[in-house]
């Protein structure tokens, strides 16, 4: 009843935690069949040489980057703040390493969930990724390790053409409209300088991509879009824009992706440049 025909079927993160997952093609193959990875440095640190984990670590990430799957560090990230209301420079550190390295999450385990200082736990971990992601250096690497989209696909074209767009006349988000998320999966590849607004009529895919880097989904029900009207659905990337603080000024940009006909996977081939002022604002070609 909740989820007929598996219409959006779960979702599957596997966790990484034996050496056997390094074997061969092994790595490849799971983070192809899986929706997501979790690195779990503590299982690996007792299956493999603590000299090794920090490698694996990265293996891992560079893996699911080239091929678009959200990944997630964690185990151990702020230990000492289970007893103490400060974690160890070490910590601070190697949590913001998981963040140059490109994960799309870090994790806090027994921190949050038993630790005498949980609060104090999430805000120290918030403070070290906006450190890091304020950083020149950060996106520095972002850039010289972005993977490629070789697909050849239609959407892939757009997404690529809606990165270089957004850059290039300095636009405040790419605002994409989506039904499975694979778009934004995509955009969130290629790490943009630009948040990425993700809309779909699906909460279950809202769901996911809150796990993927640079996205943020809102959910709309399609009673609320006009999918014939494709002004109308600028008019809606702009208020959900707003309301999500994204963009402030009317002479904010925004770069919309669409593919129609709407609800086709895959479909995206269409790229437009709005200011966030509204319809009264636009040419009317748009």
């Amino acid at each position: 009843e909740y989820n007929p025909q598996n219409t959006t079927p779960p979702h599957i993160m596997a966790k990484i935690e034996k050496p056997s997952c390094f074997e061969g093609d092994s790595l490849e193959k799971i983070v192809e069949l899986c929706d997501g990875i979790m690195v779990a440095r503590g299982d690996l640190g007792v299956e493999c040489a603590p000299e090794d984990v920090p490698i694996l670590q990265k293996t891992i990430i560079d893996e699911c980057r080239a091929q678009g799957k959200p990944v997630v560090v964690a185990t151990q990230m702020l230990e000492s703040m289970i007893d103490s209301p400060t974690p160890t420079r070490a910590e601070a550190s190697d949590a913001a390493t998981a963040i140059y390295d490109g994960a799309d999450a870090i994790m806090l385990s027994a921190e949050s969930a038993a630790g005498l200082y949980p609060e104090e736990a999430v805000l120290m971990q918030q403070r070290i990724i906006n450190r890091v992601e304020g950083d020149r250096h950060y996106a520095t690497y972002l850039q010289a390790n972005r993977p490629r989209i070789t697909d050849g696909s239609s959407a892939s074209a757009i997404i690529l053409a809606a990165r270089q767009v957004a850059k290039n006349v300095n636009a405040k988000c790419i605002a994409s409209f989506t039904v499975g998320g694979d778009t934004a999966r995509k955009a969130s590849m290629k790490r943009p300088e630009q948040p990425i607004l993700a809309i779909s009529p699906l909460i279950e895919t809202c769901r996911h991509l809150a796990m993927s880097w640079g996205v943020y989904p809102e959910y709309c029900p399609e009673d609320n879009l006009d999918t014939d009207n494709f002004r109308s659905m600028l008019q809606v990337a702009c208020d959900i824009g707003l309301k999500k603080g994204l963009v402030t000024d009317d002479n904010d940009l925004l770069v919309v992706t669409a593919g129609f006909p709407f609800g086709t996977p895959g479909a995206s081939n269409i790229i437009r440049v709005i200011p966030a002022a509204g319809p009264t604002y636009w040419d009317e070609t748009l």
